[in-house]
């Protein structure tokens, strides 16, 4: 079978292949899983003109309408040369661009949208997504709830179209704990680990809020912060400030390389987050991989990767006084067993080979 992999998007400031590899680690897993039995392609546009195989996956760095349109002929030309079975577009907002698509490859490609953060269309953009949707046959979500909210509203016609699977995975895995903590320099007790940008819908500032009420009761235990973005960093340094008490406890590391992240996730024993809205959860499924155990907010994609909290802690998002319990709930878990579930529910549900398996089972039941 021929599985091509399509993103409109140029995307500029990767001037190399393994540069946008290093970029896609979390959901170039897939494909490469794929390509062990399949022939894949993988088609973008960044700063580099070119064929590269990674891992037997058959990258095509073209050069054709870089420039934003909704008219992408010479892409759509390009994916036909490869005569696909399945085609894997990025993304729920080209509608326009699938219509053209399905034109030219004919009825018998199937078409899948992969889901990222988009949210359901209003007005004319939900009328485009509802005729568009007559050229796709499968859409996936992280969570089949969030797919259902498409179809609710209109923007998808069937919910039998609709597929749960996760869109990112982990290149990470557990490594001797105390050599991690060599490198983090981790050491509460128990510790905690954030990961985000700094801005509302990560919420860092509730996070803080909580653990400060938390810290009153266990000040053995330590947060560590680390985020790409400063956007609400005068916010909480002003929060910090104000307590000194605590200020010891919480620790600001911010920016870290990627790949050193792995050390992070081996050193922390709990990952939380307070995010409102996610397509998915990378940082929380790449801790998972390492036997971090999860704190996270009750959104649909948590659920599932959570399995509906039995690998970890739910709460509401948005309520302090939730998170606040949901720490204490932390401090009565036997933190080893704990993480032997969260591995093992990993690497039966999450992982790249497991997100593999289920995907050509949704293929095949597809009929074009």
């Amino acid at each position: 079978m021929i599985y091509v992999f399509l993103g409109y998007y140029y995307s500029p400031g990767f001037d190399t292949p393994q540069s946008w590899i290093n970029r896609i680690a979390p959901y170039a897993g897939m494909p490469e899983c794929l390509s062990e039995t399949d022939t894949v392609y993988y088609i973008k546009q960044i700063d580099y003109v070119g064929e590269y195989v990674h891992k037997d996956v058959n990258y095509r760095f073209v050069n054709l309408n870089r420039e934003k349109t909704h008219f992408p002929y010479r892409i759509h030309k390009y994916v036909k040369k490869l005569k696909p079975d399945v085609v894997i577009i990025n993304g729920l907002q080209h509608p326009l661009e699938i219509m053209q698509l399905r034109l030219i490859l004919g009825k018998k490609v199937r078409i899948i949208i992969q889901h990222r953060a988009e949210r359901p269309g209003n007005g004319i953009k939900k009328y485009i997504n509802r005729v568009s949707d007559k050229s796709i046959n499968a859409y996936l979500f992280a969570s089949k709830q969030m797919g259902d909210e498409w179809q609710s509203s209109g923007n998808i016609s069937r919910a039998d179209k609709i597929h749960e699977l996760m869109p990112v995975s982990s290149v990470f895995a557990p490594v001797n704990r105390q050599a991690a903590l060599s490198k983090t320099g981790v050491n509460g007790q128990p510790s905690y680990l954030w990961i985000g940008n700094l801005d509302s819908n990560k919420d860092p500032l509730m996070a803080i809020k909580s653990f400060l009420r938390y810290l009153e009761i266990h000040p053995a235990a330590k947060l560590y912060l680390i985020y790409q973005t400063n956007n609400l960093l005068p916010a909480i340094k002003q929060l910090l400030d104000a307590a000194l008490h605590c200020r010891k406890n919480i620790i600001l590391i911010g920016k870290v390389p990627h790949n050193e992240l792995l050390y992070w996730f081996n050193s922390a024993d709990f990952i939380i987050s307070t995010s409102h809205y996610e397509s998915g959860g990378a940082a929380v499924c790449e801790a998972m991989s390492c036997g971090c155990i999860p704190v996270i907010t009750d959104i649909p994609s948590f659920r599932m990767i959570t399995d509906n909290g039995n690998c970890g802690i739910l709460y509401e998002a948005g309520k302090e006084d939730a998170l606040f319990c949901a720490l204490q709930k932390s401090r009565q878990i036997d933190v080893q067993q704990k993480r032997a579930e969260v591995l093992t529910h990993y690497n039966a549900t999450l992982s790249f080979k497991a997100i593999t398996t289920r995907f050509k089972a949704i293929v095949e039941g597809l009929t074009a």
